[in-house]
């Protein structure tokens, strides 16, 4: 693969604080590499880069890329960002996040690229435990802040990456996987794939890329018609290791059990047999999955027995991963990432198996197309709680060519409440919260400052 960092000596980041740069920033940092940055809000992620010793500029400007001969922007920098345009007008090479991605991926012999709709910082997360505990000096790319690692990223000396692979845009085709790991496939993206055959035939494209091991979920239909369509890459097939809940599976898990709200316990099964006794401290069935993904691959890439148990009995969640923010008086504050109804469904059916007497649910839909083409299944979903609040649809990159608003979904719900703002949540919370309650914030955009707002107001009262 052309390296296109190669005599580069002065890179410069557009968006350095955002979740996915900064490990990469962590990594060519690592490697003696001269960085600079910039973004728009100071935030603890931008603070991190500013302690890495990067110079880091506050807001846009065209003389911020002075000197600079490679620049990174992330898919979020918009076309007329003052900085792009000035690159590209004094003819300095600029380069997607996901291109210096996939490069980085390319210098290691084990890269362990984990795709899927839902479940790719989990697992990412639960690898990056396990093979820690094996002592592996691993480097990863995580799409949520990880406690163990410090961030979201991390740079190591061994061979071993473990990083998620979004099919967003067709960004994991730019990887370059050892070992392909497919969660499950969803209708997720529609926008730009338009059809499920087109998005199965991306993860068969991406699974084609891997040189080693393709380990996938041999529950999910669309998962085995992607990997069953991989035939001989570069003279070889890779080998194809399945897991799910059925016994058919290679890795499967058996005995699942829960011991109250927070722990679960299950044996790993491999072929037939006992291979590992594993305890959880996450809740949900979900992640019982999740957790015999990050065992197949683990087992399959040689780890011990002692690495998985200890490596997953370690792991108590990522950020934004049903992550308690607060609890005191009866009353717990919780937030998720669930952007998809799917996710939704696998949070909210784990809170109700708990000894909760009221979840509160929070959601801030994430872009039109999304909410447009899954409307009913988000209200169904959101539906589970027994109170809804929703804000309104926030857009992303998109514009609203669908016609569709917040009170489209809250017609579809019974009892939901539109709240304009954070500052308008809070306060209806801090009226309403009881002992014996769980609120919980859901979504892929900035809906995290309303549970932390939250948060403020309970601890002022109590």
């Amino acid at each position: 693969m052309f390296n296109f960092l190669d005599s580069k000596k002065h890179i410069h980041f557009i968006g350095i604080g955002g979740s996915g740069m900064y490990p990469l920033a962590q990594i060519l940092n690592g490697n003696g590499y001269n960085l600079t940055g910039s973004d728009n809000n100071m935030t603890e992620t931008l603070a991190a880069v500013k302690a890495m010793g990067i110079p880091v500029f506050l807001g846009h400007k065209a003389s911020n890329i002075a000197g600079a001969d490679l620049i990174i922007y992330s898919a979020a920098i918009a076309e007329d960002n003052p900085e792009l345009k000035a690159a590209r007008k004094a003819g300095v090479e600029t380069r997607e996040r996901a291109e210096l991605l996939g490069l980085i991926t390319s210098f290691y012999e084990r890269a362990i690229c984990v795709c899927g709709t839902h479940g790719k910082t989990t697992v990412t997360s639960m690898l990056a435990h396990i093979f820690l505990a094996e002592n592996v000096d691993i480097s990863a790319v995580i799409g949520g802040k990880l406690k163990l690692i410090g961030g979201s990223g991390r740079i190591g000396k061994s061979d071993t990456m473990i990083c998620e692979a979004c099919e967003f845009n067709d960004t994991f085709l730019k990887l370059n996987p050892n070992i392909a790991v497919v969660l499950n496939i969803d209708d997720d993206h529609m926008d730009y794939f338009k059809t499920m055959d087109n998005l199965i035939s991306s993860f068969t494209k991406f699974c084609s890329m891997s040189t080693d091991m393709i380990i996938y979920n041999g529950d999910d239909p669309n998962c085995v018609k992607a990997v069953n369509a991989v035939k001989e890459v570069n003279g070889k097939t890779p080998k194809k290791i399945s897991f799910g809940k059925r016994e058919e599976n290679t890795f499967h898990p058996l005995y699942v059990k829960r011991r109250g709200d927070f722990e679960t316990s299950f044996r790993l099964m491999k072929d037939g047999i006992s291979w590992v006794e594993v305890t959880l401290r996450v809740p949900g069935g979900h992640n019982v999955w999740n957790a015999v993904a990050a065992g197949a691959v683990a087992v399959s890439c040689g780890c011990s027995q002692a690495a998985i148990q200890k490596g997953l009995e370690s792991f108590t969640g990522a950020g934004r991963r049903f992550e308690r923010l607060y609890e005191k008086n009866g009353i717990t504050v919780a937030d998720d990432y669930a952007h998809h109804p799917l996710e939704v469904v696998a949070v909210l059916e784990a809170a109700k198996r708990m000894s909760y007497k009221r979840i509160i649910a929070i959601h801030q839909p994430f872009t039109y197309s999304r909410t447009a083409a899954l409307l009913c299944e988000f209200a169904e979903a959101l539906s589970m709680a027994d109170e809804v609040i929703l804000t309104p649809i926030m857009g992303g990159r998109e514009e609203n060519t669908y016609g569709v608003t917040v009170n489209d979904l809250a017609a579809k719900i019974n009892g939901a409440t539109i709240i304009d703002t954070f500052e308008g949540i809070a306060a209806h919370i801090k009226e309403k919260a009881a002992p014996g309650d769980l609120i919980i914030t859901l979504g892929c955009g900035d809906i995290d400052k309303a549970a932390k707002l939250i948060v403020e107001q309970l601890t002022v009262d109590n």
